[in-house]
């Protein structure tokens, strides 16, 4: 069973935690309850007034450039990494990461700004909770409450994800391939972008572009959920699955869960065993 403190959850009443080379890997949410906030994020000036949450997903590519002296603001982070593996490859959060790049702001109602408040109390009041035996799966589970709150306000107050111009349908047509499964088989960028007609590079600029992410986080995202699947069935051994998702050997999909999970596939169904 891995040890609580092999991810870390940070909490914040001030905007800093926005604005941090540190953050980087990490997601903050910050709720503004008075006041506003000023910042520019990926090259766009955003104000962040009473009511609203920011999603920041790339905290390093913030500048806070003013702050009122009533600003009155809570902030909750993790890293994203242990976030994306909390839900289904397939999920909202896919496109409304993209506009969340795009634009970091939701302007909550009072109910939706009351619920994701205790959304944040329900994570802050079991963090000292250290000894739980499924410590990791518990802080886990509050987080998906607060995500699946976000995901509704999103979807309410923002147009469809996808525009109709061309770098956008080819992100679009990628996801559709990834959610399809393909990267059961296919994880190399150049599988895709043949099947976009596109050149690798026209594939991989577009999509950091649009989404700040490489074309490879996106297979990995989806080809790690998969693999997360196959090893809490203990009905697959560890060669059946390198096999259905066609790694060359079980040694190199070995390495590939090692890098992805922090340890091996034995590892990982040991920690799923409470200890």
């Amino acid at each position: 069973m891995k040890h609580p403190h092999d991810f870390d959850v940070r909490h914040s009443h001030t905007p800093d935690i926005m604005a941090s080379a540190e953050m980087k890997g990490w997601c903050v949410h910050t709720i503004c309850f008075a006041g506003t906030c000023r910042f520019t994020y990926n090259g766009r000036t955003f104000s962040m007034e009473a009511g609203d949450v920011a999603i920041i997903s790339f905290p390093e590519n913030v500048t806070i450039t003013s702050v009122s002296p009533d600003l009155r603001i809570e902030a909750i982070a993790a890293p994203g990494e242990f976030l994306n593996g909390l839900l289904p490859a397939n999920h909202y959060g896919i496109g409304g990461g993209i506009s969340l790049f795009d634009d970091p702001l939701i302007h909550l109602s009072e109910a939706q700004l009351a619920a994701l408040s205790r959304d944040f109390d329900n994570i802050l009041m079991r963090l000292g909770d250290t000894g739980h035996r499924f410590y990791r799966e518990l802080i886990g589970s509050l987080f998906v409450s607060m995500i699946y709150d976000l995901f509704d306000f999103h979807s309410r107050g923002h147009a469809p994800v996808y525009a109709t111009t061309r770098s956008m349908h080819v992100v679009r047509q990628l996801m559709v391939m990834l959610a399809a499964g393909r990267c059961r088989e296919h994880r190399d960028v150049a599988y895709y972008a043949d099947r976009l007609s596109v050149t690798p590079k026209y594939l991989s600029d577009t999509v950091r572009r649009q989404t700040g992410h490489t074309v490879t986080y996106y297979i990995d995202r989806y080809a790690v959920q998969m693999v997360r699947s196959y090893l809490d069935n203990p009905q697959m051994s560890i060669t059946q699955i390198a096999d259905e998702m066609h790694f060359s050997s079980v040694s190199y999909f070995c390495r590939y869960v090692a890098k992805h999970l922090g340890m091996s596939p034995g590892q990982y169904r040991a920690s799923l065993i409470p200890g």
